[in-house]
């Protein structure tokens, strides 16, 4: 039997028996090289019985890929950039495991039948393979953000009719699964995410406008890829998360809120209408909700720290100051404006983000590019309604080319 507990999304909280405990379940890892992947195989080599690596795929990082697929007897590996195809096959000469590249292998790849599918590519380019593995109707282990943030309601369509089973991979909405659990949704009030508040929490906006990009990059909790870190360090990544959490929960925009907790220990706390707030606490380390993903409603021994709340001594929590950190409240305008608004606002901020990292524009100008290509969009009539993939690779296309000007235009 299986349950929803939310009003979009299609969260089952139960076994859907589609295999037999004793099998092997048949894995796929899209996006296997980063830092979500490389996690989701560290685990798998822990308990080899219970897996079979179907395909891993990374964007241009062919030895490492090849190096994975190998050490976990994957039957494909693929690689998205096609000039690296010759030193993939050559990596993997002679092991019987097959080598693609390009965009329709990956789409192939992601089609290849699995009992999961880690969806771990980071940004837009992950938004066709992900469309790919819902529908095969089985679990898709969700870490891409694009899919919910830029396509939610598209993407939950795909979702529904494959009756495919959708599990949050980002500790924030693992961590509210877990809460809501058993949850009817008139009982709840609110949720709330924490951030951490990257590694300019305490640095004043006079400061903030200096920032580097090696400062931005040393977060102090978490170890992520660059770009998702610089998201931390601008608190965009808790407006997205917001966005992802309207779209997998029973709340409004207006029951969606952030506050920072530097700890990292707290990742949600959901609110109910009782008085009653129920918190899912865990170390720091995506292994915890990746696990969870992979096996619920089991849950399986992790190699994560433990946490220890007497040595912690003290959890904190502050309001997010929206005076240096625009993006949670960017990101809310933008789920309220509704349409390809969202779509436009991620775009955005991937090209804002590169060109911070490229050093072509300085650290408070993310949140100012993405706040002007929305202004830019909606002047132009360019926020509509998305009602398939193409419209919102469409909008994506255009949040870029908004975003560009903006750069090119913000002085």
């Amino acid at each position: 039997m299986s349950v929803t507990f939310t009003r979009r999304a299609a969260i089952k909280l139960a076994d859907n028996g589609a295999r037999p405990l004793s099998a092997p379940q048949r894995l796929t890892v899209l996006g296997a090289t980063g830092s979500i992947g490389l996690s989701t195989l560290d685990l798998v080599s822990r308990e080899p019985e219970r897996f079979k690596v179907v395909a891993l795929t990374a964007q241009s990082n062919a030895a490492k890929l090849a190096q994975l697929a190998i050490a976990h007897r994957a039957e494909v590996a693929v690689i998205g950039d096609e000039r690296c195809l010759g030193e993939l096959k050559s990596l993997l000469s002679g092991t019987g495991i097959e080598a693609g590249a390009g965009e329709g292998a990956l789409l192939e790849a992601a089609l290849r039948p699995a009992d999961c599918t880690m969806a771990a590519i980071v940004g837009a380019a992950g938004l066709k393979p992900t469309f790919a593995a819902a529908r095969q109707g089985r679990r898709v282990a969700l870490a891409n953000k694009e899919c919910l943030v830029s396509a939610g309601d598209v993407f939950l369509q795909e979702i529904r009719a494959s009756g495919a089973e959708l599990l949050p991979v980002d500790s924030e909405h693992s961590a509210a699964l877990q809460s809501l659990a058993g949850a009817e949704r008139v009982a709840v009030e609110r949720i709330v995410l924490t951030a951490s508040g990257g590694p300019f929490r305490n640095w004043p906006v006079e400061k903030l406008k200096d920032a580097k990009p090696e400062e931005a990059l040393k977060h102090p909790n978490w170890s992520m890829g660059a770009k998702i870190t610089i998201d931390s360090a601008t608190l965009m990544n808790k407006g997205l998360e917001l966005i992802e959490a309207y779209h997998l929960f029973p709340v409004g925009v207006d029951q969606l809120d952030a506050v920072i907790h530097p700890q990292s220990v707290v990742h949600c706390l959901v609110h109910y209408i009782d008085g009653s707030v129920i918190a899912q606490l865990g170390p720091p380390d995506m292994r915890t909700p990746i696990a969870l993903a992979l096996n619920w409603p089991e849950r399986r021994q992790t190699p994560t720290a433990r946490l220890d709340l007497v040595k912690i001594a003290a959890l904190t929590f502050e309001p997010v100051d929206e005076s240096r950190f625009r993006g949670p409240s960017i990101a809310k305008a933008a789920l309220a404006r509704g349409g390809s608004a969202p779509a436009i606002l991620n775009a955005a901020n991937e090209v804002a983000v590169a060109a911070f990292l490229d050093r072509r524009i300085g650290f408070l100008d993310i949140a100012r590019t993405v706040e002007r290509s929305l202004e830019m969009a909606e002047t132009q009539g360019l926020i509509r309604a998305t009602e398939s993939l193409e419209d919102v690779l469409a909008a994506d296309a255009e949040g870029r080319e908004l975003a560009s000007q903006a750069i090119a235009t913000r002085n």
